[in-house]
């Protein structure tokens, strides 16, 4: 059980990719699978080579931007003290790179600090060459979703949680989680991947002007795509009646991702009678999953998600 009071007081700074704190030494170290036994499907004209830069000249060693993934991973951090549930977690970049700390940064382990087996999916990315175009990187989610089921046990709660354009991925991956995207590999293939419940915060959503993002879009889809692939790739369009409950969070001073997408999220999510909720913060820009402000109100998302998570009748209390 969540102590509310704890957290609300404790509660550390968290971001995609953020500075990594101080961590007690009893904490567990995290380990890296990779989802695939061999090379990821669809890659025989892939030529790029995987490599992580700093995000910024000054940015601290853990805070990287990776490119040209060729070698799609899963990296888990374990809770001292289990609560039977799991998160999938899906850093952002705008589908041009990924924005992560090696072991998923402080998000990761603020949420295994609550119990939570925690993933950090490192992805492909649409435009290397992957046969699989725009599907590649939710053929990884898929994968990846999978083999963390199967680490968190048969009786686990597993759902996912994404961020900007990983907002979009993990949003696919709620609503599409049906689709078979890949060729079955091994017997984890038979495994369901419709996640418990999804987070999606400051989300890509929509493909089609006037408020799609446009990186995302141009990585995603290219740059002049014809109405069918703008209607196939926005997550607004591809809700079905039967997707997991699903948090949506966003900023109305959003200057990157307009924050219209969550809105038209949420709309859609109503229309096809999900359970869902929507939480507008006044301010806090693009990425406010970070808490080093103590002033900006992304400072309050994980105890909204884990209250609203607490709620729901498919999840056991937080």
């Amino acid at each position: 059980m969540l102590n509310r009071r704890a957290f609300l007081h404790g509660s550390l700074a968290i971001g995609v990719a953020a500075p990594a704190l101080a961590r007690e030494a009893s904490e567990p170290v995290h380990a890296t699978l990779d989802l695939w036994p061999g090379r990821p499907p669809g890659g025989e004209r892939v030529t790029v080579t995987q490599r992580a830069v700093r995000r910024r000249p000054d940015s601290p060693p853990d805070d990287l931007a990776f490119y040209g993934i060729t070698r799609p991973t899963l990296t888990l951090v374990r809770p001292a003290s289990p609560n039977g549930m799991a998160l999938l977690l899906v850093p952002g970049g705008g589908y041009e790179r990924i924005a992560t700390a090696p072991d998923g940064g402080p998000i990761a382990h603020h949420f295994a600090e609550r119990g939570f087996l925690v993933g950090t999916l490192l992805y492909r990315l649409p435009y290397d060459g992957w046969a699989a175009g725009p599907a590649a990187p939710l053929q990884d989610a898929q994968r990846a979703f999978r083999l963390l089921a199967r680490e968190a046990g048969p009786q686990a709660k597993v759902g996912v949680i994404g961020f900007s354009a990983g907002g979009h991925l993990a949003g696919m991956l709620a609503s599409r989680f049906s689709e078979q995207t890949y060729a079955r590999v091994d017997s984890e293939d038979d495994r369901p991947a419709r996640p418990a419940f999804a987070g999606l915060f400051f989300p890509v959503v929509t493909m089609a002007d006037p408020h799609a993002h446009g990186p995302s879009r141009r990585n995603l889809i290219g740059r002049n795509p014809d109405a069918a692939l703008i209607r196939r790739w926005s997550l607004e369009e591809t809700i079905p009646a039967d997707m997991p409950p699903t948090f949506v969070s966003a900023a109305a001073d959003d200057r990157v991702v307009p924050v219209e997408n969550s809105l038209m999220l949420f709309a859609a999510l109503r229309r096809q009678g999900v359970r869902g909720a929507v939480h507008i913060f006044d301010e806090g820009g693009h990425g406010f999953g970070k808490l080093t402000d103590v002033s900006g109100p992304g400072r309050y998302w994980p105890q909204l998600f884990l209250d609203w998570l607490g709620r729901q009748t498919l999840m056991n209390p937080i």
